[in-house]
């Protein structure tokens, strides 16, 4: 085995496995601990392609690999999460054991509440957009539509904003099965979109030739120190407007 080139491919089954964590803490409803797996796969994901390149030890494999890596931390993950959140929106199970007949969707035994499964949508736009990527060949220098990391902390962002930011009105929003709804129908649709949205890659620190991603970086950190987690859904949007802004010039 080559060891230099199985570093970055570690790196991303690290990815994985952080996924993998992720999805047992949020199937039992741990937002916090689920959103804290996703971000360190999140981390993993940065640093594997970095350093495939700086070992020179890039290939087929190690794309494959972290896009399936993604599918679990960036596309299951929050498709989980919005099932749940679908779930307390609607104060009600998706399944649930029965003992006689109700109004909703049932096998014996069970009734299905099937709003919450819209949720999983996210998860289905996630895998689209991940196998459009892999064949792909233009996306070096930028992204079609949101990449599926970036979705996935706008989503993990929701419960974290619950638990932490403790604002009423804020709150309704986000326990709303409507915004919900919207929000999968508008994720999905941004996953799979031909809007070209700029890279965090530095091909070198010119000020000039990456003047967009450093006021992107500069103003994502002045939200965060203001807005705490509520700022990540602000730097999702920032993100794309100065995409759009950058496209035009």
């Amino acid at each position: 085995m080559n060891i230099k080139a199985f570093i970055p491919n570690f790196i991303t089954l690290l990815n994985l496995f952080s996924g993998s964590v992720a999805v047992i803490f949020a199937v039992n409803n741990h937002f916090i601990f689920a959103a804290f797996f996703v971000f360190l796969g999140i981390f993993f994901d940065f640093f594997d392609g970095l350093l495939a390149r700086k070992l020179n030890v890039q290939s087929e494999l190690g794309l494959q690999l972290d896009s399936l890596a993604d599918m679990v931390t960036s596309g299951l993950v929050p498709g989980i999460v919005v099932f749940k959140l679908l779930e307390l929106a609607s104060n009600s199970k998706a399944v649930t054991p029965i003992d006689d007949w109700s109004e909703t969707m049932q096998w014996t035994g069970y009734t299905f509440n099937l709003l919450p499964f819209i949720g999983l949508f996210v998860t289905l736009a996630s895998a689209y957009r991940l196998a459009r990527f892999n064949i792909d060949e233009d996306q070096q220098s930028y992204f079609k539509g949101l990449p599926t990391p970036a979705n996935a902390l706008l989503i993990l962002s929701l419960p974290l904003i619950l638990e932490f930011q403790n604002n009423d009105l804020i709150n309704s929003i986000i326990l709303n099965k409507w915004f919900l709804i919207v929000l999968t129908i508008l994720s999905c649709y941004i996953l799979n979109s031909s809007v070209k949205l700029f890279a965090l890659k530095f091909k070198n620190w010119s000020f000039k030739s990456n003047s967009v991603r450093y006021i992107f970086i500069i103003l994502s950190i002045v939200l965060l120190v203001v807005l705490h987690f509520a700022a990540i859904p602000v730097i999702i949007i920032l993100y794309i407007l100065l995409s759009l802004f950058n496209n035009i010039n």
